[in-house]
Formats: C-alpha cells, sequence, structure tokens
C-alpha cells in the first residue's frame, strides 16, 4: 500500500512528532495508513483522492515562501526605521501580520525570546533554500498546468533563486534571505549618490 502524505511542520516538527499529515488516497487506505502516521505526527489532514496531499502542500510551501521574505522585508524596514528587533517581533505577533514566519522562524536573532530558530545558529538546522527554491518551482510548474497566476510567487521564485546561487547559503535554512536583503540595504546606504564624482569646481 501507498498513501500519498507529504508532511508540514518542518525540522522541528519532526523532532518533537508534531507533524501534520496531507493525505490523499482513498478512505480505505487512510484508514491502515492512520496508526503510522500517528506514530510521527499529530494530525493528519484528508485532502482528496490521490495527489490531492501533494496538491496542499504545494500550495501551502509556495505561501510559506512568500511569507518568509515578506516578514524579513518587514523586520529589516522596521529596524531601519528605528524599531527593535523584539519590539517589532511583539507587534507582528499579537496583529494581523501574525504567522509562522514571524512567530516561530522569525529570520531576525534576538528577536524572539528563548527562540531556537535557524537564525540564532547562522540559519544553519533549517529548510535548505535550495529545497524551498525547489518547491516554488513546482509550484510554478503547477500554476502553468491550470492557468493560474502566481504574481507573489514568481516573484518569490526569483529571491530564492538569487539567494541560493550564492553556494554558501543555497544549504542555510530560507530565511537567510533576510541577510540578503540587509546586505543589499547597507550597499544601498554606503552607496553615493548616482552622478557624485566630487566636486568639480
Amino acid at each position: 500500500m501507498m498513501v500519498d502524505a507529504p508532511v508540514s511542520g518542518g525540522v522541528a516538527g519532526a523532532r518533537a512528532g508534531t507533524l501534520s499529515f496531507m493525505v490523499g488516497d482513498p478512505q480505505p487506505s487512510i484508514t491502515l495508513a492512520q496508526p503510522y502516521l500517528t506514530l510521527m505526527g499529530a494530525r493528519s489532514i484528508h485532502c482528496g483522492p490521490s495527489g490531492s496531499g501533494l496538491a496542499a502542500k504545494i500550495c501551502n510551501n509556495m505561501i510559506l515562501g512568500v511569507q518568509q521574505i515578506a516578514v524579513a522585508e518587514g523586520m529589516l524596514l522596521g529596524q531601519r526605521m528605528g524599531l527593535k528587533p523584539d519590539v517589532l517581533a511583539g507587534v507582528l505577533n499579537s496583529s494581523t501580520g501574525r504567522c509562522w514566519s514571524s512567530e516561530v522562524n522569525n529570520p531576525v536573532p534576538d528577536a524572539l525570546p528563548n527562540s531556537s530558530a535557524p537564525c540564532t545558529r547562522e540559519y544553519e538546522g533549517g529548510f535548505a533554500t535550495a529545497l524551498m527554491l525547489k518547491d516554488m518551482n513546482l509550484a510554478l510548474h503547477a500554476a502553468r498546468t491550470v492557468t493560474s497566476p502566481l504574481i507573489l510567487g514568481t516573484t518569490a521564485k526569483d529571491v530564492y533563486e538569487n539567494v541560493a546561487k550564492q553556494s554558501s547559503l543555497a544549504q542555510k535554512d530560507f530565511s537567510v534571505v533576510y541577510q540578503v536583503l540587509k546586505v543589499a540595504a547597507e550597499a544601498q546606504t554606503t552607496k553615493p549618490p548616482s552622478g557624485d564624482q566630487g566636486s568639480q569646481r
């Protein structure tokens, strides 16, 4: 028996046994597989026939990839406007900007108290940027197949593609996109205004 059952919950969920399974198969197969899924995760969601679990996983990870970039941009913007990372994270996580990327996988060191997010380990031990790029490409392929627009998904794919081109970052957690944005911002800050060649008078 084979069951279509991709997971969500990340490395931390796998270690804790709290993964969520997105299951796509006929109900009799799911009933047989359920005891084994329960050993590895906390929740199983029947998404439909075979292939539906993978479809749900593709959608989930595409949304996650976009969210992580948005959180990175927002956290960086706030700091450059004078906000402390922990203060801004506290606002986000008690407001409508709250999401897994802000509350669990926040990309800024010291933003979350007692955090074990990858950013506290130099972005090691999380979900690799190369894997997120793979998932974004799967989403784009699916979107082309069923003719569904992915405006932000396409942009996010390009962002992760640029990050993954740096060999030192491809295997780091995808939240490392924050560091790439930070470096780009700092470069813009130190760049002389266009056309400024010094006084010619």
